[in-house]
């Protein structure tokens, strides 16, 4: 039976940290991120519907601009579940799609960010979960994306927190330190196989 591995985490977690990690022991990673930045390619039924709705604050069908998006979204609640009511099915369809590609493969990562948020649990045989505190996703959104605190702390606050994730996983991978620390953490959660090397 495949193992089918839900990474999920908060904003700025590590999640892509950890992909990568587990993508060096040859594990392929299916990225909801790059599936949701894909639904929302120029010209796409979701990037029409995306102008429609929001018009030319959002750019144009053929350039989304998606930090202006995110500005409504992350500061609008009604106008955000809207946006994940557009986007959602459609990744969901891309993981099954990669998934039957993939039906060969012995395991799978699902990295999917809004994983219990989005009720996607059902695509896992089991949840890792990289966590850390509030104070370092902040920090980290600030400095990797450029935003201010209270736009990083509206990002933060659309999602659940972490602390409620941590009781719906399997494994509960800590990034709160040095590389070195999330190397270890990972490899609790699954062992390396012999002759496998970092």
């Amino acid at each position: 039976m495949q193992r089918r591995i839900g990474l999920t985490g908060g904003i700025a977690s590590g999640k892509s940290s950890v992909g990568r990690l587990l993508e060096a022991r040859g594990w392929p990673v299916l990225d909801a991120d790059q599936y949701a930045r894909d639904a929302l390619s120029p010209n796409t039924p979701a990037s029409e519907a995306v102008m429609e709705r929001f018009g030319s604050a959002v750019g144009t069908a053929a350039h989304l601009n998606r930090k202006a998006l995110g500005r409504i979204v992350f500061n609008d609640s009604v106008e955000r579940r809207w946006l994940e009511a557009l986007i959602h099915p459609v990744v969901r369809d891309r993981f099954q799609q990669e998934l039957e590609r993939r039906s060969h493969e012995p395991v799978v990562v699902l990295m999917i960010p809004l994983l219990f948020e989005a009720g996607l649990e059902s695509l896992c045989s089991e949840i890792w979960l990289v966590n850390c505190t509030p104070e370092q996703q902040l920090a980290r959104m600030m400095q990797r994306d450029g935003l201010t605190e209270e736009e990083a702390q509206a990002r933060l606050l659309a999602q659940w927190p972490l602390a409620r994730k941590r009781n719906l996983a399997d494994q509960v991978i800590e990034n709160s330190g040095a590389l070195d620390a999330l190397v270890a953490a990972v490899n609790r959660c699954d062992p390396v196989s012999p002759g496998t090397t970092w």
